[in-house]
């Protein structure tokens, strides 16, 4: 949704993309990849080795319109069209689940546009104003069901219908350039410091999903109602939330209010969120809803059973092989002499230093022996 104008098409139809890009009725652009989506490499910054991006980089080299593949290439040859109409300013929306998703975002295109070419530097501070944004609402994959569903309600055969939950919770922070929606009458909330939201859903809820999807196949559950019916997982997820509250910059209250809320909104039977969807490309998710708690807790001396237990979930989950991840080949060759001798080079592939910590490496190992399957 673009202002009050929806724009639908296919994505493979690019020209009708350039067009609305450049069209200066168009004043923001709401966007939603995921994490790898961004092409970002370990330090945040664009990665100028994948293939793809290689691809794109040449193309748009050659011609600012060429059919572009990645979305950063998508997004640059938007802009590169609006700049081309002069249709003004357009507001860059990220809606992912990325801590400081509005920063993220601009790092990876600004990198992009002087890989095109180093007079196009400057194309995104004078073409667009990037809005960080802070989006907490769960939405399972879609299943046959759900599009069977739609169907029958309707009589629209929907091939990728979106099933949400009834908890809703949208905070942005940022300029709007060319106007924008009064989405605060319907509940969003603008702000100028969007961090403490941010924080409080990056480690309760999606650590707390990051800590079942691994944790809970391993008691036998298969979707996130069924693992947290868990005594044993409901426990674990109680500990992980318990060491990343004290963290947590918003009031005791509002955190205690936040935390019975998830517990409904987890056992919610009819969402069927299943665990292997959130299991998908972990590498990208747990350095930023797990390891800012942990490393704020190894700055404080220690070492929490609840953070090691879900890298060492993580471990066996790779080790099980079939992994979703854009880093599988990589971590896959690291598992080569089981979880346990691993464990130091999976957890340096996350972050280096992890994997010369000593006693977390030790923590992890233990708390492999525990969770395998007796």
């Amino acid at each position: 949704m673009i202002g009050s104008i929806a724009r639908a098409h296919a994505g493979t139809e690019h020209e009708r993309w350039l067009a609305d890009l450049a069209s200066p009725e168009v004043r923001l652009l709401t966007v939603t990849v995921t994490e790898a989506g961004y092409r970002r490499d370990p330090a945040g910054r664009l990665d100028t080795a994948d293939p793809e991006v290689m691809a794109d980089v040449a193309a748009l080299r050659v011609d600012p319109r060429a059919a572009v593949r990645t979305a950063p290439a998508r997004i640059l040859a938007g802009l590169l069209a609006r700049r081309q109409a002069d249709a003004g300013p357009l507001a860059l929306v990220p809606c992912d689940n990325l801590p400081d998703n509005g920063r993220a975002m601009a790092t990876v295109l600004r990198d992009l546009a002087e890989a095109v070419g180093p007079a196009l530097g400057g194309l995104l501070d004078a073409q667009a104003a990037v809005v960080t944004t802070m989006v907490d609402r769960i939405t399972p994959e879609p299943t046959a069901a759900d599009r069977a569903a739609v169907l029958a309600g309707t009589g629209v055969d929907d091939r990728c219908p979106v099933a949400t939950e009834p908890f809703s919770e949208w905070v942005l922070a940022g300029p709007f350039p060319g106007g924008r929606p009064a989405w605060e009458n319907a509940g969003a909330v603008l702000t100028d410091d969007i961090a403490p939201f941010e924080e409080r859903k990056l480690w309760l809820l999606n650590g707390g999903h990051t800590l079942l999807a691994y944790a809970g196949p391993l008691r036998g559950a298969g979707t996130v109602d069924e693992a947290v019916a868990d005594p044993v997982c409901r426990d674990w997820l109680e500990q992980w939330w318990d060491t990343c509250t004290p963290h947590l910059r918003q009031p005791a209250g509002e955190i205690a209010a936040y935390r019975a809320a998830l517990l409904d909104r987890f056992a919610n039977p009819r969402m069927r969120h299943a665990l292997a969807q959130i299991a998908t490309d972990g590498s990208q998710k747990l350095p930023v809803r797990v390891l800012p708690v942990l490393a704020r807790e190894r700055a404080a001396g220690r070492v929490p059973e609840s953070a090691t237990r879900v890298l060492a979930a993580w471990l066996l989950y790779l080790a099980a092989g079939s992994v979703r991840d854009v880093r599988a080949s990589e971590l896959g060759a690291l598992l080569d002499r089981g979880p346990a001798a691993a464990v130091p080079r999976v957890l340096a592939a996350l972050d280096p230093a992890l994997g010369d910590d000593a006693e977390l490496v030790a923590a992890v190992r233990g708390q492999l022996d525990e969770l395998r399957p007796g």
